[in-house]
C-alpha cells in the first residue's frame, strides 16, 4: 500500500471500490485513508450514498449541530446499516479544512429516468443534473448492459444506463467541484465496484470534466470461496476493457 499510495500528490482524487455492506472493505478503505494522511496529506471524502442536494445536512451532522438520529432521518437512510460507513463519514479532520462530500444525484430524479427515460425529465429535474451531462462511453455502456440480462427490452436498458450515467456523471461533477475548491487535498470516494471496475465509469467521467486532476484507482477483490484459477482471472487485464484498476486489493472479505 505504502508504495500504491506514494504515487498520490495533493490535487489527487483516490477512487476506492466496495462490495456494500462488506465490513473488510469498509475497514480496507479507512487503511488507505490512514495510510494518505500518515504521508501528511489533508484527506477528505466522497460518499456516494449522499445526494449533493443534502450537504447541507453533512455538514451539520459533522460539526455537530445534528444528531445522529436526526442526520438519517434528513437524509432518509435505508440499507446497509450506517455503522458500516461511520468511520468514513467521520475521518476527515475538520480542523484541517477537510470534509466529507455528498456526490450522488437524488435517487427520485435517477429513479424516474429508469423508468420513464431522459425525456420524461421536468425543467426543474432537469436542473438537478449535472452541468454538460453525457452518457457514458460505449464500451461501459456495453460491460453495464451485460450485467442486467433480464430487461424486459432495449428500450429498458437505454434508460437503466441513462440513470446509470446520472449517477456517474454527477459524483464525477462533484468531485471536479471539490479539487477545484481545494487543490491541497486529496479526495477519496467511496462507491460500489462496478462505478471503478475497468475505468468506464466513475474514473472516466471525472478525467473527462477535470483532464489535469490525477485519478487513482483501487478496485478490492474477495477472494472468498475463488479458486487460484478465479483469482488469476480477476487480476488479469480484459482483453475487452483492460486492466481492473490500478491497483487491486486482494483479500477474504466478510
Amino acid at each position: 500500500m505504502e508504495q500504491a499510495l506514494s504515487q498520490v500528490t495533493p490535487g489527487s482524487v483516490v477512487v476506492v471500490g466496495e462490495n456494500h455492506g462488506l465490513k473488510t472493505h469498509q475497514n480496507q478503505q479507512i487503511a488507505i485513508m490512514t495510510a494518505l494522511r500518515a504521508q501528511g496529506l489533508k484527506v477528505s471524502v466522497g460518499m456516494e450514498f449522499f445526494t449533493f442536494t443534502d450537504q447541507v445536512f453533512v455538514d451539520q451532522y459533522r460539526q455537530g449541530q445534528l444528531s445522529e438520529t436526526d442526520f438519517l432521518s434528513q437524509i432518509k437512510w435505508g440499507n446497509p446499516s450506517f455503522e458500516f460507513y461511520k468511520d468514513q463519514v467521520q475521518f476527515p479532520l475538520l480542523s484541517e479544512g477537510s470534509q466529507t462530500w455528498a456526490l450522488n444525484a437524488p435517487r427520485s430524479l435517477t429513479s424516474k429516468v429508469a423508468k420513464m427515460g431522459l425525456s420524461s425529465l421536468t425543467s426543474e429535474e432537469q436542473a438537478l443534473l449535472p452541468p454538460g451531462f453525457a452518457l457514458g462511453r460505449e464500451s461501459y455502456r456495453q460491460r453495464f448492459l451485460a450485467m442486467m440480462p433480464h430487461l424486459p427490452n432495449p428500450e429498458a436498458g437505454e434508460r437503466y444506463f441513462a440513470a446509470q450515467s446520472i449517477w456517474d456523471d454527477t459524483m464525477a461533477w462533484r468531485a471536479a467541484e471539490f479539487i477545484t475548491q481545494h487543490p491541497e487535498q486529496v479526495l477519496v470516494i467511496v462507491v460500489g465496484e462496478f462505478h471503478v471496475q475497468y475505468g468506464g465509469g466513475l474514473p472516466d467521467r471525472i478525467q473527462a470534466r477535470s483532464p489535469q486532476t490525477p485519478v487513482w484507482t483501487f478496485s478490492q477483490v474477495n477472494t472468498v470461496d475463488l479458486s487460484p484459477e478465479e483469482i488469476a482471472t480477476e487480476m488479469s487485464p480484459s482483453p475487452q476493457y483492460g486492466p481492473r484498476a490500478h491497483f487491486l486489493w486482494l483479500a477474504p472479505a466478510l
